[in-house]
């Protein structure tokens, strides 16, 4: 029986009725297997994996709705119900992984004769047993539990804070210079006769990129970087600690230390060296470049004496139109975000040898949500929902989300894109952020034909998954590329010198861009292994440290900072991959970029085996070598 993508509810259907529904199926399906695991009956390596299977299946689908769903849905009632199973799902698969009887029952099993997949499922699930405390005494394995349970309920009131709390600043009619017509006609004065702004992407980042009057930019920042002040900073504070609890109760010294056990890095002491190492490369390109943002500044304003993070953006702007007359203005015309998102989707589909089937009458959570289901060959991978649009009650971010795992043989992979982006023209710098998003999804299909769910899809190391995405965004910046979807109102194609101004000023100012990637790993993982009283001032600090901008009054970024969740300490991961997208990137063809051989390739050796290598074997499969920091470098300075 041929297999078909999840079946939503219609917009206007019973969610909440379907919600509970879905996910209490699964969760039932997950107990099946964990009581079958327990009857007793004689089973061979390959049939006890076999029903450990069922159970990932069944408990990583309800975790992947609920993150999804928890973020998206317009309905607060069912986004409420998605976190309570989150909760429950994360429990539940605690209690499976810290079972006494299981562990037993697999550590017995003889490996012999196994499948290459599943022996190496095999050996995870023997890690992943010990890293969950199962050899800890009854007592200390539900203290385990316990702050688990506890962590993730804070991570989602964490996450929550930020997305609900929409702050906005009013200003005089005035104060809009600079800012695109269209933007300025979207935003009309109030009977006040003044203008509302809020800390929504498409009115922030116009806003700190082409506002002249400084202090309003400095004014919407602020406010931006206060959201969910001062709330987070208690649940961080509580979070950091309950970390730190957990690693020492597993036998770690510090929560970073137990988080890197399943990364590339395995070990804090990499992740520090990594950070020593990337801080000495990139400081003095990121003091150069902020010599060359503050002229610019001055040169428009005399009396500005520092360039904060209010006033990067436009500094930015303000080079990019002196030194390699690129107004990103320009660009927008031939960005239209339909063309866009068509664009994309024709690309990879050359790429990949993907093809893409909009389903116009597809069950979705709100109706401005595309859908796709996706196939290789003729062979369905699955379906994609892109929601692009903001909305109340909606991820702020943009990001990747899973929906359901896919299963060879089982069950298709279902996954989202939650973005924010503007219903108008992009800026190249938000379709920057599509592809990479969009890199996610491709990944995800495409090594989504795994007999574990455990080893499908995006299942290799986390401080790798940023590496495929950080890769797809250099199609972004190709002429060839963008001209087969990039036309103005007319059908002309953005002009080839266009873009290669717009990537020789792209070039320019990746020294302060890293600079300030690295506060923010700083603060990621600092944070957790010095846990200090004061967090606003620790963060203070290692902005001077990392940092070469300067600092803003009244700035408390810690607490809108939502890696601080999913990522925790690690997210130094962004830069990680960057180094090794870097290396990957060197091997294709700049003139080629559709270059089917190299695409298939690298479609091939590192997308589709998913979890079943080691991440730096995927890349060496690639490469013919290990990843090296010299194409990194070569990219921080623009060659």
């Amino acid at each position: 029986m041929p297999l078909s993508p999840l079946e939503l509810p219609a917009v206007d259907a019973d969610w909440l009725g379907w919600a509970e529904a879905h996910t209490r199926a699964l969760i039932d399906g997950f107990h099946a297997s964990v009581a079958a695991l327990k009857d007793g009956s004689p089973r061979s390596a390959a049939e006890v994996l076999a029903l450990w299977n069922d159970g990932d299946m069944a408990i990583g689908d309800v975790a992947a709705a609920s993150e999804l769903l928890s973020e998206v849905h317009p309905d607060e009632a069912v986004r409420k119900l998605f976190e309570d199973r989150a909760r429950e799902a994360d429990r539940l698969a605690t209690e499976r992984q810290q079972d006494t009887e299981l562990y037993e029952l697999v550590a017995a099993l003889e490996p012999a004769g196994l499948s290459t997949e599943a022996s190496r499922r095999l050996t995870r699930l023997l890690r992943d047993f010990r890293l969950a405390g199962v050899h800890l005494p009854a007592e200390t394995r539900a203290e385990v539990a316990a702050l688990d349970e506890r962590i993730t309920e804070l991570s989602q009131d964490f996450s929550r804070n930020i997305r609900d709390d929409v702050r906005s600043v009013r200003l005089a009619p005035e104060r809009l210079a600079g800012l695109p017509a269209d933007w300025i006609a979207a935003h009309p004065v109030d009977e006040d006769g003044l203008v509302t702004v809020t800390t929504d992407y498409p009115d922030l980042v116009p806003f700190r990129t082409y506002a002249v009057d400084a202090d309003a930019r400095r004014e919407l920042t602020i406010a931006s970087q206060n959201r969910a002040w001062p709330t987070n900073d208690g649940i961080l504070a509580e979070l950091l600690e309950l970390r730190a609890q957990k690693a020492a109760l597993l036998g770690f010294g510090s929560w970073a230390e137990l988080d890197s056990q399943t990364k590339m890095t395995g070990s804090a002491a990499a992740i520090e060296e990594f950070i020593a190492r990337l801080h000495e490369t990139v400081a003095p390109q990121a003091q150069a470049d902020y010599a060359v943002l503050l002229a610019a500044l001055q040169k428009e304003d005399p009396t500005q004496a520092s360039v904060d993070f209010s006033a990067n953006m436009h500094a930015l702007e303000l080079v990019r139109r002196a030194e390699f007359d690129v107004d990103t203005q320009l660009a927008r015309r031939y960005l239209d975000i339909a063309k866009v998102r068509q664009g994309l989707l024709d690309v990879t589909s050359r790429l990949f040898g993907l093809q893409y089937s909009e389903v116009a009458d597809a069950p979705r959570w709100h109706p401005e949500v595309h859908v796709y289901d996706v196939a290789a060959g003729g062979a369905p991978l699955g379906r994609i929902y892109l929601d692009l649009h903001p909305r109340d009650g909606k991820f702020k971010h943009a990001a990747a989300f899973g929906l359901q795992q896919g299963v060879a043989g089982r069950q298709l992979a279902s996954a989202a894109l939650a973005c924010n982006f503007n219903r108008g023209p992009l800026l190249h710098s938000e379709v920057v952020t599509l592809f990479h998003e969009f890199g996610h999804l491709v990944h995800q299909l495409i090594a989504s034909r795994h007999e574990f769910a455990a080893l499908s899809g995006i299942t290799t190391e986390w401080d790798f998954v940023e590496a495929p995405s950080q890769l797809f965004e250099e199609w972004a910046w190709d002429a060839g590329v963008l001209q087969t979807f990039a036309t103005d109102d007319d059908g002309a194609p953005i002009p080839a010198d266009l873009v290669e101004r717009m990537r020789a000023a792209n070039a320019f100012g990746r020294g302060q861009a890293v600079a300030r990637q690295l506060y923010y790993t700083a603060v990621s993982y600092f944070l957790h292994r010095d846990r200090p009283a004061d967090r606003t001032e620790y963060a203070r600090r290692l902005q001077a440290e990392y940092d070469v901008l300067a600092p803003l009054p009244d700035d408390h970024q810690h607490v809108s900072f939502g890696h601080l969740t999913g990522y925790s300490s690690a997210y130094y991961t962004y830069m990680w991959s960057k180094v090794i997208a870097a290396d990957l990137f060197a091997s294709f063809d700049r003139d080629d970029m559709f270059d089917e051989a190299a695409a298939h390739r690298y479609r091939d050796l590192v997308l589709a085996p998913g979890g079943t290598k080691d991440a730096a074997e995927l890349v060496e499969d690639f490469l013919g070598r290990p990843y090296a920091f010299g194409a990194f470098g070569d990219w921080l300075a623009g060659k």
